[in-house]
């Protein structure tokens, strides 16, 4: 879907903006993310892309809280009356804003797909067990939206990498947050699924005004769901706004280490990119174009 028809939902919006602003992480005392500043907005999927190590994972957990920052802040919500303090939240308050689908969960054994599903209540139903009224059918939801219903008695142990990725994800949509942060959900996905779960990001922030922020290797991808991309080049933001203004033949190729070409699909009308190695330059030597 194109940027142009995404706009008309933007009016309805439910979500919560979640914004970070000088943002410094440390390893070791060695700086891995530095100085980022970046907001999710609601209804607008912001995708952050870049090269192995360029601290995308690392940021996107700084902004769900699992990695601690050494300097900056975190704001939940936009303006002077509506801002909160990201990080001085209450763990429990904050999941209930925000939600985040980690890389490599372990697979718990013994616990049914709806058992696992239901784990995403928790902040809804407070320390002492208190009812969670609707909690079922925002469960039942989570398991269609996903396409994991029909698994819902099934042990997880007996999943596929990718229905057990999915399972997951319908865990962190039964939270029902109004930011959803996802770390690379596509892998384990085979094609259909990478594309299904592309789309359904799609539908929350159109149709249910989610901010939702994603780590994404597949720079295709990224220019297809996202309203706008930040581009991570050793732990620094190089490059934040739309994907046509980001994802530039010249800074993509300064950014991989390698020449990256950037056309547009006539079909779709989408970017494409494509990373040029030594043989394709050799058969473009070999069958130069008239």
């Amino acid at each position: 879907m194109m940027a142009g028809g995404r706009a008309g939902s933007r009016s309805r919006q439910r979500g919560h903006e979640l914004s970070a602003t000088g943002v410094t992480v440390a390893y070791d005392r060695t700086d891995v993310v530095h100085d980022a500043a970046i907001a999710i907005r609601p209804a607008e999927v912001t995708a952050l892309v870049g090269p192995n190590g360029s601290g995308k994972s690392t940021l996107l957990r700084t902004l769900a809280r699992l990695q601690r920052a050494r300097s900056g802040t975190l704001t939940l919500g936009a303006g002077t009356a509506g801002a909160t303090d990201g990080f001085g939240l209450d763990p429990r308050e904050f999941a209930r804003h925000v939600a985040l689908l980690t890389q490599g969960r372990p697979t718990p054994s013994g616990l049914s797909v709806r058992d696992v599903v239901e784990f995403g209540r928790y902040p809804h139903r407070g320390r002492w067990g208190r009812p969670d009224p609707g909690g079922a059918a925002v469960v039942e939801r989570a398991l269609g939206l996903t396409g994991v219903a029909h698994l819902a008695t099934r042990g997880v142990e007996q999943l596929s990498g990718g229905q057990l990725q999915r399972v997951w994800l319908a865990s962190c949509l039964a939270q029902e947050t109004g930011v959803l942060l996802l770390d690379e959900p596509t892998t384990y996905l085979d094609l259909r699924y990478q594309i299904e779960l592309l789309d359904l990001i799609r539908d929350l922030a159109d149709d249910h005004a989610i901010a939702v922020g994603v780590v994404l290797h597949d720079l295709d991808q990224a220019a297809a769901v996202a309203d706008r991309v930040a581009l991570l080049s050793q732990g620094r933001i190089v490059a934040d706004g739309p994907p046509e203004d980001v994802l530039t033949p010249q800074r993509l190729s300064e950014v991989y280490g390698i020449r990256i070409d950037v056309d547009t699909d006539p079909s779709t009308g989408r970017l494409r990119t494509r990373a040029v190695g030594r043989h394709h330059t050799r058969s473009e030597r070999l069958h130069p174009s008239s």
